[in-house]
């Protein structure tokens, strides 16, 4: 562990401050080989102005520097007050987190963060969790040997370490689960997909053209909302924020790991599957400029796994077997002829969601990496 023993933190008020706020991830990830750099421009956009999360919420960022004025920490404190309507409390959240192997720099940012939540009429705080749980969340608290998937955090062992000898508690765990592509679905998933269609639900890829795509991600969203509403740390996202991210993955999804549900024109459930496109990400050092673009169409032909963000269907429909239909669809089209998949991790799933993982585990997944959220009182 590393000791620092000059060192302040301060509010990001400047560009140049933001820089130094931008640069922490990589001197605290510099001899990680499992770490995969974060767009730098995409990350710098979450704090524009012109993010949708500021016109409900506020938020303040913080930065630890060193006595030689180097980056070696930073936090985001923030209020997102869809949350707070939604559960009734003061919560507020921080994010963003990455700081050096050193406990008294760790505890200052956490202490900061808390200090300006309480001056903002926060009662409790909750975190990791960047702005909202659409974004990035969760520590990783068990499974350190491997690289995090697409949109799935990572960080050093030390972090749960130095957030619990801070005092604070577990707000929730979940977990990803593996699963192997070279083992056949247990025959009651063909099955089921044969008694849903039956039934009378419909199956299609999604769209990825045009209107046809716009109109299929609003789908998408009123099928989340539904779904998630009461999920623990869930805030509603607005029609437009969602949009916004949506189109951002365009280009990205292969429909055939993303196959929806339909009865009657209207979306009951959906395979939610990725590429695992951070197999190309970690090579291109944070910059998407011509070069890196570059890079991520060479090193994308080297993608052989993916994720599957969510499966889900509505409770009202759950006994025509369309969780089971998608799972069958879903693992069919990662071994499609000419597909590159071998292996898709699944989640995250909260520790209490006792439904799906009693799902996922009938389908042959196990349990690979475990996550954290933690709480506070302040």
């Amino acid at each position: 562990m590393q000791t620092i023993t000059k060192f302040q933190i301060q509010p990001v008020t400047t560009p140049a401050e933001q820089e130094l706020f931008l640069d922490v991830p990589a001197r605290v990830y510099a001899n990680d080989p499992y770490w995969v750099p974060p767009i730098r421009s995409s990350e710098a956009k979450q704090f524009s102005p012109s993010n949708t999360f500021f016109e409900y919420g506020k938020a303040q960022q913080f930065i630890a520097l060193s006595q030689s004025g180097e980056p070696i920490g930073r936090i985001v404190a923030a209020v997102n007050q869809r949350l707070i309507e939604k559960e009734g409390q003061n919560v507020g959240v921080f994010g963003f987190f990455e700081c050096i192997s050193d406990f008294d720099v760790a505890q200052a940012l956490l202490q900061v963060a808390c200090d300006w939540l309480r001056e903002q009429g926060m009662t409790v705080v909750r975190g990791p969790i960047d702005f909202s749980t659409h974004n990035g969340c969760l520590f990783l608290v068990d499974g350190f040997d491997s690289p995090p998937m697409i949109l799935m955090p990572y960080n050093p062992p030390y972090y749960p370490e130095f957030i619990e000898r801070d005092g604070w508690y577990k707000g929730k765990d979940a977990y990803t689960y593996n699963f192997p592509l070279d083992k056949p679905l247990p025959a009651e998933f063909e099955k089921a997909y044969r008694i849903a269609c039956k039934a009378g639900i419909t199956f299609r890829p999604i769209r990825t053209k045009g209107e046809e795509f716009e109109a299929d991600a609003l789908k998408v969203y009123d099928l989340l909302v539904r779904m998630f509403t009461d999920n623990y740390s869930y805030s509603p996202q607005t029609p437009a924020e969602f949009l916004d991210k949506a189109r951002s993955f365009q280009s990205l999804i292969d429909p055939d790991v993303f196959p929806i549900a339909e009865y009657n024109g209207e979306m009951v459930g959906m395979w939610m599957g990725l590429p695992d496109y951070n197999i190309a990400l970690k090579h291109l050092g944070g910059k998407l400029d011509w070069l890196g673009t570059l890079k991520f169409l060479w090193y994308r032909r080297q993608i052989d796994q993916g994720r599957v963000i969510y499966i889900c269907s509505l409770p009202e429909y759950r006994r025509k077997m369309v969780s089971l239909a998608l799972i069958y669809l879903g693992m069919q089209g990662g071994i499609k002829k000419g597909k590159p998949y071998k292996r898709a991790e699944l989640g995250h799933i909260y520790e209490d969601n006792s439904a799906s993982r009693k799902l996922v585990e009938a389908a042959g997944g196990k349990i690979h990496k475990t996550y954290r959220i933690y709480e506070k009182a302040l």
